[in-house]
């Protein structure tokens, strides 16, 4: 298979020729780990069979786009060929290599740093072996076996054998590193981090149900400070187990047809959270745990909020512009938590998450601020 020119072009679009980056992008084979995925349809997720459609495949695998390969607790590897639908949320990918890529710059690392990583799929983890000339500097971990096992095979399969392992990245960890980089967001930083990091090492990750890029350098202290970085990012949270718990799937049944405890009209037109990285990302800092869904159907659109704890908020609208009628239910008013940040994004033209400064205690406890504004994940 012809897959070079494919790789160069990738290369080509996600950075420059004289990037350290340009070389493992432009030679690192990414459609052998992603042999098989998940694409979302209206039917539902259906697998893709690299090999039934090899033009397919490379134009997937080179594409600046996320490769699904896990949908709940099924794996595309392990899914049977042909249109086969499953039910569930993505559960494991292969990241954009764009936003790898971003990651790893923003961990500013060195040719001799020791990286901890993320596996996945192991792709993240062959770019980082082909930048830093070998693998003896990386360490890849995951808390699936399956996706351990395979990636490790993939990376043999190119000629590269980091240490790859199982494990549950919030735990401990089985080393001490220079730079430890997460494609999996976690909420709050874990404290084993700050263990496993060498002084002055930096923490690139993203913070669970946001949009935030949070990088931090350890202090002499055992702590760490850093800030939120301008790019918007969106990583799955962390996985402790075969799939994700759903605890908002209860309040739905409330949520998607009920009468609300209050109803009322929203002063502005509707917004899917989801669509706005920073009004999700400060909304998720002040409640955390939020399940966005969204449906449009027959001209009318209708956003739900939903929350573990019972909360939940319901906008429909059948004009673009229009001002939804909002139905709220619950011990906390969901929709006008949302209104709260978009009243303030219109009085300061900004909203203070990008750039804020993040301080991490030796025990953990993570602090977001700027300004007047300040949280405590």
């Amino acid at each position: 298979m012809d897959w070079e020119p494919h790789a160069r072009q990738l290369a080509d679009h996600v950075t420059r020729p004289e990037s350290r980056w340009y070389r493992p992008l432009a030679t690192t084979p990414r459609h052998l780990f992603v042999p098989r995925w998940w694409e979302s349809s209206k039917d539902g997720w259906l697998v893709r069979v690299g090999v039934d459609s090899p033009e397919d495949w490379l134009n997937a695998a080179y594409a600046d786009r996320t490769l699904v390969t896990r949908v709940g607790a099924v794996h595309a590897d392990r899914a049977p060929a042909g249109a086969v639908a499953a039910e569930g949320m993505p559960t494991s990918s292969s990241t954009l290599p764009g936003l790898v890529v971003t990651m790893y710059r923003h961990a500013m690392i060195g040719d001799d740093s020791r990286v901890l990583v993320t596996t996945g799929s192991g792709y993240g983890t062959a770019l980082l072996c082909r930048r830093l000339g070998g693998e003896d500097l990386v360490t890849s971990v995951d808390v699936d076996p399956y996706l351990v096992e395979v990636a490790r095979g993939r990376l043999s399969q190119v000629g590269l054998h980091p240490e790859v392992g199982v494990c549950d990245i919030t735990g401990e960890l089985p080393g001490r590193y220079d730079r430890i980089v997460s494609t999996v967001s976690v909420r709050p930083v874990p404290v084993s981090w700050l263990a496993a990091l060498r002084p002055g090492g930096r923490i690139v990750t993203t913070i669970a149900g946001t949009g935030l890029i949070l990088t931090a350098d350890r202090t002499a202290d055992g702590g760490a400070t850093g800030r939120i970085e301008p790019d918007p990012a969106g990583f799955m949270r962390a996985r402790h187990g075969d799939d994700y718990d759903y605890p908002s799937d209860v309040v739905w049944e409330t949520a998607r047809d009920g009468e609300g405890e209050d109803v009322e009209t929203c002063r502005y037109p509707l917004l899917n959270p989801t669509d706005s990285w920073g009004v999700m990302s400060m909304l998720t800092l002040s409640v955390p745990g939020i399940d966005y869904r969204y449906r449009e159907e027959d001209g009318t659109r209708t956003v739900w909020l939903l929350h573990p704890d019972g909360s939940w908020a319901r906008a429909t609208t059948t004009e673009f512009l229009a001002s939804p009628v909002v139905h709220q239910g619950g011990p906390r008013r969901l929709w006008r938590e949302l209104q709260r940040i978009r009243n303030w994004l219109n009085r300061q033209g900004e909203l203070p998450v990008y750039g804020a400064r993040v301080t991490i205690t030796p025990d953990g406890e993570t602090t977001l601020s700027r300004g007047g504004w300040t949280v405590t994940l």
